[in-house]
């Protein structure tokens, strides 16, 4: 493959996929973290548009940035892949969990979560300051004022405007498996598999 920047020229799997950012606390669950487990649950997501996000846009081979929020600085860290979506957080149903919704039942669960797959790690976070100054990034939506939610969607320039500026630094070699476009199967009734690891406080 040719290189980019010093790194493999991955063809990421573009075909009906979106493209989105994540955000998480790196002292709660960093891009580390998801690079040692490989794949995660993103669950513990309380707002109700992130909701309908999970539930009716994301899909299983969507892209994402991750992003670490409330860090120093805060940023862009790396890129991940979207495994599974609109499942059911089963944090909702713990009555232990500080996200317990006595609400919500099993039958018609009120919260949503996704799985994500490591796919490749920037050498050095890309600031929220340095996106602020990039002209392709004027309108993404974590630049807007007021805008706090934890998952918003980004346009695939966005998407690959971020990925350049990690490949400038340098990057992780990304994961193989981003060569080809794996196909998950609906959740529907089934209960979700357990991901390798749990974040919290969405």
């Amino acid at each position: 493959m040719a290189a980019v920047y010093g790194i493999p020229d991955v063809r990421y799997p573009m075909e009906m996929a979106r493209f989105w950012l994540l955000k998480c606390e790196p002292d709660v669950y960093s891009i580390g973290d998801l690079a040692r487990d490989g794949t995660t649950g993103w669950d513990a997501i309380r707002n109700y548009q992130v909701r309908n996000f999970l539930r009716d846009d994301m899909s299983p081979g969507d892209l994402g940035i991750f992003y670490h929020s409330n860090a120093d600085p805060s940023g862009a860290v790396g890129v991940l892949r979207i495994e599974r979506s609109g499942v059911p957080d089963p944090t909702q149903f713990d009555p232990r969990s500080e996200y317990h919704d006595p609400r919500s039942t099993r039958a018609a669960p009120t919260w949503l979560m996704c799985e994500v797959r490591f796919v490749e790690r920037f050498a050095e976070v890309i600031s929220l300051e340095r996106m602020r100054g990039e002209q392709a990034l004027a309108d993404m939506m974590i630049l807007r004022k007021g805008n706090r939610l934890s998952i918003t969607p980004l346009t695939q320039g966005e998407f690959d405007s971020i990925r350049e500026l990690g490949r400038s630094a340098g990057a992780d070699e990304p994961s193989a498996e981003v060569q080809s476009r794996k196909v998950i199967p609906s959740v529907g009734a089934k209960s979700p598999r357990k991901p390798s690891s749990s974040i919290k406080r969405r």
